[in-house]
Formats: structure tokens, sequence, C-alpha cells
């Protein structure tokens, strides 16, 4: 097998030119902080976008600036350099109101010397004169500024067009042969890297208390019930803004690769610290990579002085996870060597329900069923129709709906009939990819 990790795309320029903004323009929703204040972002921000038919990940970054000396702020420049290490392409963003400046110069100093396609974006050209002023940006010597409007959306396909012409083609490299790739995601010091080693029954992985002693990924090739299974073992993920300067942010990317490399991910909770906000944010990462996920509590030999007890943790993390309530629970002890054999069964699971196909007579019956028993509201004078369905893929369970339109299928309806099918058909562990096509749309 080959993996094809995904190109990257850094944007980065000096603070309060409007990076996040075309950020939150090019992956479709609202993930960056914006805000008028100069370094709002000084974390790294990643999401996976698609143009011109070729994906990639998009990292935004904290403003280049002269970087006063303080932690926070230097922090900040390592964070930066690290991010513009691992580009393939690097968005370099200007604001055409403010016109060039000392710091835009020393920016392209700084990036010229790093060696990486540059595109030149000059953003809020909203009109024809600030347009006209985009020209002036040629002196930085970065090839054709691209005049843009991020918040109008204004000029953002001609940008993507130029980076779409030089993002690299995916690189190809060998993968282990496996029956299933097994990712342990999760954020610092959950215990992920003493499970791996529970696992394998070795001490390959180094075990420390201090976070984020895993900074990449490492992999292990075991058997366990005739069955091969790759471990992805990877560095904790933290929440936007609570990442400590470094390398550490580094591997937020670095275990989302991880995740695009697995079949299923098993998300690792600290049994003292159940379902906060940071496992939450996690177990996003794992979704939007449409894998198959397994919460696992971990450190569950902590259970008797917590008073915890499997039934009510499990209905707490069905409460906490109601997004992905279909994830199988286990429990695990990796200081003890307990639950592995459960959670490497529940594992090839959750790959056997991802891989699952339907009968096409079924799945049809099924859903027309569930539009009998409850059909789509209308949205004004127009009502949805469901005119058939189809199983057009697996890993995920993809299904595409032949609609009147597309634009009438409301997400709480989407959600109606991803539940009736898990009902029927269950796909434990497994997200579902759900896609409406109307008449005449491509």
């Amino acid at each position: 097998m080959l993996s094809t990790p995904k190109p990257t795309v850094a944007i980065v320029g000096r603070p309060n030119v409007g990076k996040s903004t075309l950020f939150n323009r090019l992956v479709g929703r609202r993930t960056a902080i914006e805000s008028e204040v100069a370094g709002t972002t000084r974390d790294r921000v990643i999401g996976e976008t698609e143009w011109s038919g070729k994906s990639f990940v998009l990292v935004d970054t904290g403003g280049l600036d002269r970087f006063p000396e303080t932690d926070l702020w230097q922090g900040v420049s390592r964070q930066i350099g690290i991010a513009l290490d691992d580009a393939d392409v690097i968005v370099m963003v200007t604001d055409a109101e403010a016109g060039l400046t000392a710091p835009d110069r020393d920016a392209a100093d700084s990036l010229r010397a790093v060696g990486k396609p540059i595109v030149l974006a000059v953003n809020k050209a909203d009109n024809p004169r600030r347009e006209a002023l985009a020209l002036e940006f040629y002196e930085l010597g970065l090839g054709d500024p691209v005049p843009l409007s991020a918040y109008h959306n204004i000029g953002v396909d001609d940008l993507m067009a130029r980076v779409a012409e030089i993002v690299p083609e995916p690189a190809y490299h060998p993968e282990t042969d496996a029956d299933v790739r097994l990712a342990i995601v999760g954020r610092t010091n959950v215990g992920k890297s003493m499970l791996l080693n529970a696992i394998t029954g070795s001490q390959r992985a180094i075990v420390s208390e201090v976070p984020g002693t895993t900074r990449d990924s490492l992999d292990e090739l075991v058997e366990f019930d005739g069955r091969s299974l790759l471990l992805i073992d990877t560095a904790g993920m933290r929440r936007r803004g609570r990442t400590e300067p470094g390398i550490e942010r580094f591997s937020v990317l670095r275990s989302m690769r991880a995740i695009d490399r697995a079949d299923v991910a098993v998300l690792v909770l600290d049994a003292s610290e159940l379902a906060t906000n940071q496992d939450t944010h996690v177990a996003s990462y794992v979704l939007d990579a449409y894998k198959g996920i397994i919460i696992a509590v971990n450190k569950w030999d902590l259970a008797p002085e917590l008073t915890m007890d499997r039934e009510s943790v499990t209905h707490e993390l069905r409460e906490r996870f109601k997004f992905a309530s279909y994830a199988p629970v286990c429990f695990t002890s990796g200081l003890r060597g307990e639950g592995i054999e459960e959670l490497l069964r529940s594992a090839w699971e959750v790959f056997e329900e991802s891989g699952k196909s339907l009968p096409r007579y079924e799945l049809r019956r099924q859903v027309m069923n569930a539009v009998a028993d409850h059909p789509p509201s209308t949205s004004g004078r127009r009502a949805l129709k469901i005119y058939g369905v189809t199983q057009d893929g697996t890993l995920p369970p993809s299904f595409t709906f032949y609609v009147n339109s597309s634009n009438l299928a409301h997400f709480s309806y989407t959600r109606y009939l991803e539940n009736r099918l898990r009902e029927a058909f269950v796909f434990k562990g497994s997200p579902l990819r759900m896609r409406f096509k109307g008449r005449g749309e491509r």
C-alpha cells in the first residue's frame, strides 16, 4: 500500500493583514480567530481544503514581525519557522490599504531565504483604487501580486489557481503492509506511549510523565488474532491556544498526517480528567478525516479511587461526544496492560464496519421507509424530494442521495437519515459520508 501525504501551504505575513480571514475563506468555516487587534493569531491553525482537484493542508500562522524579546513572541517566531520548513508553497499576505511597508520588505527577504515557492497576495483590495495600489508590491521581487479581498471573496479564485499551479503532486511512499492501520491519538499526557508499549509488549516508545515526549509518529507492526495491525503512535495534540511554543505545535500537523494514514483512530482519554474540550477538539480531527473512531478511557486502574464505573462513564462520554455517539468505548490501563484485547478487537470490528457494503435493494428500502415515516419539511414553497440512493464507497461508507435540489437538504434531515441508517445497519465506530445530488448538478 502507498501513503500520500497532502502538500502543505503556509499562509504568512505581518500582523493584521487578514491572514485568518483568508484561511477561513479557504477552509470554508470560521476556524481561526479574526480580530482587528494585531497579533491575535498566536498559534498555527491547520485545516484541509481542495482546489482544482488538488487536496492540501492549509496552515495559518502568527504575524511575521520584528519580534520583541518576550517568551510568547519568540515562541511565535519559532512556530512560523517550523511551519515554513514544512511548507511546500508559501502564500505571503500583504495589505493594499496600508500599502508596502518596511516589515513587508523584511518578511519578503526572510521568505526568499527559505527557498520555497511563494505566491504574493495583496489583501483588502476591495475597490479599483486599492486594486491599482497592488502594483507597488512588485517591488518585493516575489512575482506578480494577486489583488484580492478575502472578506468579500474577491480574487480568491485567482490566488488559489496560482497556488494550484505550483503545489506539488503528493509524494507516494510505500506503506507497511497490514490488515488495519491504527492511529493512537489524543492530547498530551494521557498515556498514549505507555498504551502502545502495553500493546506491543516492548519499550519501543519513550514513556515519560513530561507532556509532549512523543514528538513524531512511531510505527509498530503487531499480530493479533491472526491479523496484522500497524500501530501509529502520535504526539499529543492540544487545543489551539493551549499549546506550548516550538516543536510540540508542529506535532499537531504530524498527528493529522498520522490520522490520514490510518483506517481507525483510537482517541485516548485520561480517566482522571474525562472528556475535556481538548479531547473533543482532537476527535474533530478524526471525524473531519472520515476515519473510524474508538474512545479509549486510559488509566482505568485509577477507577476505584476515583469512584468511577463503566456504565456511568460510558453515559457521560455519550453525552459529551454526541457528534460521535457511534464510537465504541473501551477501558484500558497501559500501566497494567489491561483492556488491550478488547481494544484491538474493537479496532478490527470498526474497520470491518467501515468497509461494509450494503445490498442495494435493502439500502433503498430502509431510506424510503425513513422518508415515509418522517418526510422532509418544506422550505418556502419547496420541499426536499428523495428519488433514490446508492452506496458508492467504503472506508468510510459513502452514500449519494438523488434529490430534486441539494440546497434543500438541511443538516438536521441529513442527521436523521444517518441515524436511520445506523439503526438498520449499525456502522459501529464508522463515520458516514452523506452526499446529495440534485437533478442537473455535478
